[in-house]
Order: C-alpha cells, then structure tokens, then sequence
C-alpha cells in the first residue's frame, strides 16, 4: 500500500510537468473530435500520429496517444447517439439505446449519462491499473511462448463466447481474422505468402485500412440503405433539456456501477477491450432488467452500461500492455509501436527500469477523465446541432475523412482502394448476421500468436505437448476449452439468441 501512494505520488509529480499537461488535453481534445466525427476512427488516428511522436519526449508522447484512445470512446458516444453511426466500435451497443433517445428529443440527457458514466469508469480504472500494475508484472515474468500462445487462445474464445448470434460465425470471422494476418510474408523465413504475386499485399494487410473498410465504409453503406434520411428528420423535431432528470441519474447509476466492474475486468483480458466490455455490458443489463423490451426503445441503462463499460475497459486494456507486454487490441498494437520508436522494450521490465514513464502515463488517466468531463458536458448543445446537417451531405465528408486517414499512414492509393473492398465485404457480413469484431481481433492477434507458437515449439523441439505440460499454459487452455463448452450449450446458445433480438431492430 506504501509503495502504490509514493508511485502514484511520483506519477502526479511527472504528470503535472507543463508539457505533459499540455500533451494530456491535446491527447484528450483530439480523441474527442476523432470519436464524434464517425469514420476517422482512433486506429487511423494514432497511426497518423506516431511519426508526429518522435519529437516529443516519449512520456509526453504516450500521455498524448492514451488521451486519444479514451477520449475517442466518450466521443464515439455522440455519434451513436445523435446519427446512430457509432464513431468508435466500442460505441456500437449505445447506439441501440442512445438513437432511440434522441428519437424521442431526449439526446441531451444521454449524452450527459454517457459522459458521467465514462468519468466515474475512468476514474475507477485508473485506481485499478495502480493496484494491479505491480502484482501483475511479477506474474508476467512466470510467462513464457507457451503461456501467451495459451493467453491468446483464451482471449480469441472470450470474443466468441461474447459476441452476438450464432457461435459458428463467431468462430468463422476469427478464424478469417487470422488468416488476414497471415497475408504478407512469413515470419521466420520472410517468404512471400497468400500475396498472389501483388506487390502491394507483400508487407500484409494493413489493420487500420480493414478497420476503417469493415465499421466506417460498411456504416455509411447500411446507413444510406436503411434511409438515414428518416431517421434524422425525426431527431430533429423536438430536442428539449440537456441535462439528465433525477429519475434519469437513479436509472442509470447501478448500470454504470456493473459497466464498470465488467469494463474493467475484461478489459484485462487480451482481446476483447472496449468492443466486448460494452456488448457484454449491455446484455447483463438487459439479463437483469425487469422489462427487457425497454431496450432497443430508448432505455438509459442501454446507454449508461456500454459507456462506463467501454471507457473502464479502454483504460484496463494497459494493464496487459504495461506488465506483460501484449497489446490486447489494435490501438494498443499502435502503442507498442511508439514505445518502441523512442527505445522502450514493453513488457515486464519497464515498470522497474522506467517507472517515471508508467506511472506518469497511470496519473494522466486520471487528469485526462477530469478534462474530459470538462471539455464534453458544456459543448452537449453544440453537438445536439450537429443533427442539423442533413445526412446527404455529411457521408459524403465522413467518406472523404476515411480516405484521407487510410492514405495518410502508408501514403498508399491502394490502401484506400482496399479499405472500399472491405467496406463492401463489411456490408455483407452485417446484412448476413455476422460480427466483424472478432475478425478485427483475430487480425490483431494473429501476427503474436503465430509469434509465440512457434517460439514454443522451437524451445520445446517440436514437442506440441509444452502446451498441456506447462501447468499456466494448461489452465488457460482448460479455461478456454470450458468457455466453449459453455458457449455452444444449447441452452446458453438459445438465451445469447434471446438477448439480442430486440437489438436488431
């Protein structure tokens, strides 16, 4: 306990340094604007801004590209819920909600919730990574290839079990997530594969342009199918009090409560993140609701769960990459690669080598969550007119901002011809049921799995039994295997079905 207030004591002391500061609302103010306006995306974002990094000091610098990723999922929410095209994938479940509110002239109110509750998990996210930073890197170092092999295995059945619909096309989208990964050339050899001789397919597939293709393109894709202009006509009718009534506050309190806690502990787990934190959130909800139909309808739980959910798991998704060096999602992916451009090794070590760093990174969390709240409660009104615009004349934009973004990280035409393919392939899948989540995670832990198996096997000399014989290695498989028992249980299979139906709609 003595040793978490002088770490985070000296963390404040890194953190309020003027340029840290400054890097902290740069981080925070940018984040927002990337989250409401749909289609740019964090992924994009922090790839477009990782050459920018070099300059600055490297705590300067993570500080900035965390405030992005957390500020993106409060921004996300306001384009949930004023044009139902969530700016993040983490904001997809608020939309559910969140839209219908603002149907209903109740957007300012979920905003307002959505943007407490992401304050309150970001706040109790940051006690938790202080907590649990220490213990955990003294387990990290008891992980060797085959534990994170396992680790990873576990984190993949994690996104099926919680992804919606049928356990099949769950497992058919990761399954296609990596072998996406595997496109380009062999890790060990550095011979070409699945390139089918195109230049351009030679370094792989780029994450940002498969993201960008499967939630901005597909979105605006369906959006224009589904008649958005409808839609918008309805919201703009009758928008009255901003702020969130009393009932509105006890409604929503026990959910951000549970979207938290849930947020927090799977954000943990490699994988799932904030996507899977904010769907799993939603579903307990509507599990522990006594009237399930209000979701889909405009209920504020809907809307303050998957927020605080999100936001807690964003936050916790440092902790993997702190301790144990693993990025559990894409952006974090990203993160590996800033640290890596200013020298620092992620893994176990840093919290020994570089405390300052860490800590300082730890501290800003909390300072960016209080800006956050600053900087979106007051400007709820100014989004709310965003609703205004007409949506033929905003997708036109949102289709320009994608293209900019995708061609900014390799300055490469085929990538933006890519991320349209991708767009159309995403269509498809959400006109077909499936989830493209778990391809994108699939996608991300493709590349470190394939790392990490045949590291195993290489130490172990071809044996496959290191997997089972390792007693860390063999629970996380055990659990992984339990998990999908579980998942294809007819019972639970047809309970998963239930909860999303009304979620369709």
């Amino acid at each position: 306990m003595v040793d978490l207030f002088a770490n985070l004591t000296l963390g404040f002391a890194v953190a309020f340094t003027p340029i840290n500061l400054l890097m902290c609302l740069i981080g925070a103010l940018v984040g927002t604007l990337v989250g409401v306006l749909p289609g740019i995306g964090t992924i994009a974002t922090v790839a477009m801004l990782l050459p920018i990094t070099f300059g600055l000091p490297p705590v300067g610098a993570l500080i900035m590209l965390a405030g992005i990723y957390y500020g993106a999922q409060y921004g996300g929410s306001t384009t949930s819920i004023l044009v139902n095209i969530p700016g993040e994938a983490g904001s997809v479940v608020t939309a559910l909600d969140g839209h219908q509110m603002a149907k209903q002239g109740r957007a300012g109110p979920a905003l307002a919730i959505a943007a407490i509750g992401s304050f309150f998990a970001g706040c109790v996210a940051t006690v938790l990574i202080a907590a649990l930073g220490a213990p955990l890197t003294k387990l990290a170092l008891a992980f060797g290839p085959a534990e994170y092999f396992s680790l990873m295995v576990l984190g993949l059945i994690f996104a099926v079990v919680l992804a919606k619909g049928s356990v099949l096309k769950a497992i058919a989208m990761i399954v296609l997530g990596l072998l996406l990964s595997m496109v380009g050339s062999d890790i060990e050899t550095g011979a070409s594969r699945m390139a089918f001789n195109i230049p351009e397919l030679a370094d792989g597939l780029g994450f940002a342009t498969v993201a960008m293709g499967l939630f901005g393109f597909a979105e605006i894709i369906r959006n224009l199918d589904a008649g958005a202009e409808l839609d918008r006509t309805l919201v703009q009718q009758k928008i009255t009090g901003l702020m969130p009534t009393r009932k509105d506050l006890s409604d929503a309190a026990p959910a951000i409560g549970r979207g938290t806690v849930l947020g927090s502990i799977l954000g943990i787990l490699p994988g799932g993140g904030a996507v899977i934190a904010s769907f799993a959130a939603y579903t307990l909800e509507k599990k522990l609701s006594k009237t399930p139909s209000r979701f889909g309808r405009g209920a504020i739980e809907g809307v303050a769960a998957p927020e605080s959910a999100n936001n807690a798991a964003a936050q916790t998704s440092f902790i993997p990459l702190l301790t144990l060096g693993i990025p559990p999602n894409a952006v974090m992916a990203l993160m590996v690669g800033a640290m890596t451009i200013h020298g620092i090794v992620p893994g176990p070590q840093v919290m020994q080598k570089q405390p300052d760093l860490v800590w300082g990174m730890i501290a800003s969390m909390w300072i960016g969550n209080l800006m956050l709240i600053i900087i979106n409660l007051p400007l709820v009104g100014i989004w709310v007119r965003l609703l205004r615009v007409p949506y033929r004349l905003m997708f036109p934009s949102i289709v320009i901002f994608c293209a900019i973004g995708i061609y900014s990280v390799n300055n490469a035409p085929t990538d933006v011809i890519l991320a349209g393919v991708f767009g159309l392939v995403g269509y498809w899948l959400i006109k077909h049921d499936f989830e493209p989540a778990p391809l994108l995670l699939g996608m991300v832990l493709g590349p470190l799995m394939e790392e990490n198996l045949r590291r195993a096997l290489l130490i172990a000399r071809g044996d496959w039994s290191v997997f089972v014989t390792r007693p860390l290695s063999a629970v996380l498989l055990a659990i992984a295997a339990a998990l999908l028992v579980l998942a294809v249980l007819p019972a639970l299979r047809a309970k998963r079905d239930e909860v999303f139906v009304e979620s369709e709609g």
